[in-house]
């Protein structure tokens, strides 16, 4: 604790000093990011190396820039540690990079046999991933073209989860807050609903309260209160205008928030429904889904449909697409709203229940 702290007041001060410096320079050129058609990639440093190297910056913010580097490099240090000292990754590449398959070795798949047995996925596998991966932007190349007002309302994330698997739910986190903008994103709420696993208790809680302190709240249920009753109690402790319900096995993708936020803002009423793409529980490769409504089989087992036929007829792609149905496992309601109708119903306590309900 005494090492963050001393690495906190020095990154402060040198904060100070850059941004004198800063307020000194008449103009400065921006770093460019570039972004490929399926997935991008931020390299701050490479990218300062290439400008000075070609030229393209002055002594004065040559000095500032490197200052900023030497700075970003004992941040992250200190904050990748925190994974290490978990036996996980951060950063953006290796395996599973870009949602390919990730693989193991023959000796660690024996291995991950028993943990796949456990939690359903090949958690053992999972700890091999970065945290930070990179995933494919299979949106529409409209989609990407879109504008969107500066203040849209905040939205807060709530997960649930039961003995699920550490690296798993952190990567839900980082994930979220990677491809979330900061004005947007007012809190993620980690709801436990009395899990057993050690690694859930004080190791998770240490974690993401150093890491991310002041924005991931952790909600501990004392008794097994079940799937909705679970969410009802991230809903009680959101503060952000929107609250979004994800089950803790999710990654979001660049640009997911602004259409969700925007439509909430245009009509208060609507329950939105983010398009869901598949990862693959045994390599977690990242499985794009077509668009699509959601329905119900005659056993009322809700159900993938094809949109309705306005839809097709309109011929724009990123326009919403009306459903009868919804899935619980990632829905965005305006929080007041969704106590207005009710919340959910905590006798649906059931697998699916609140897709009927609602």
């Amino acid at each position: 604790m005494a090492s963050l702290r001393r690495v906190k007041v020095l990154l402060a001060l040198n904060l100070l000093a850059v941004a004198g410096f800063v307020l000194f320079l008449a103009k400065c050129r921006p770093i460019a990011v570039k972004t490929g058609d399926s997935f991008h990639e931020v390299h701050p440093r490479a990218e300062v190396a290439n400008l000075t190297a070609h030229g393209g910056i002055s002594p004065l913010q040559d000095a500032v820039l490197k200052r900023l580097s030497l700075l970003e490099d004992i941040v992250y240090r200190q904050l990748n540690g925190l994974s290490k000292s978990l036996g996980l990754i951060e950063g953006y590449g290796g395996r599973g990079k870009g949602g390919l398959p990730a693989t193991l070795s023959p000796e660690e798949e024996e291995k991950a046999k028993g943990p796949h047995e456990k939690y359903g996925y090949n958690s053992y596998l999972s700890e091999k991933i970065s945290l930070d991966r990179s995933i494919p932007d299979y949106r529409p190349t409209k989609c990407k073209e879109l504008k969107y007002a500066k203040d849209l309302p905040q939205i807060s994330i709530i997960f649930i989860f039961v003995n699920e698997a550490l690296s798993v739910i952190l990567r839900s986190v980082h994930s979220a807050v990677n491809h979330t903008p900061a004005h947007l994103l007012k809190e993620i709420i980690l709801v436990d609903d009395n899990s057993d696993e050690e690694e859930l208790k004080a190791p998770l809680e240490e974690y993401v309260n150093k890491r991310y302190p002041g924005l991931v709240k952790v909600v501990r249920n004392q008794k097994r209160e079940g799937l909705i009753r679970a969410r009802i109690e991230g809903w009680k402790a959101a503060t952000g205008q929107v609250t979004g319900f994800f089950d803790a096995h999710v990654e979001f993708t660049a640009g997911w928030a602004e259409p969700v936020l925007s439509r909430i803002q245009e009509n208060r009423k609507r329950v939105i429904l983010p398009s869901i793409d598949n990862i693959k529980q045994d390599n977690f490769e990242v499985q794009r889904y077509e668009n699509s409504a959601h329905g119900y089989s005659w056993e009322l087992w809700c159900m993938y449909i094809s949109p309705p036929k306005d839809w097709w007829d309109a011929g724009d792609p990123s326009l919403p697409i009306r459903t009868p149905a919804m899935i619980g496992c990632s829905f965005v309601v305006n929080r007041k709203f969704f106590g207005e109708i009710g919340l959910l119903d905590p006798g649906m306590d059931v697998y699916g229940g609140e897709n009927i309900e609602l």
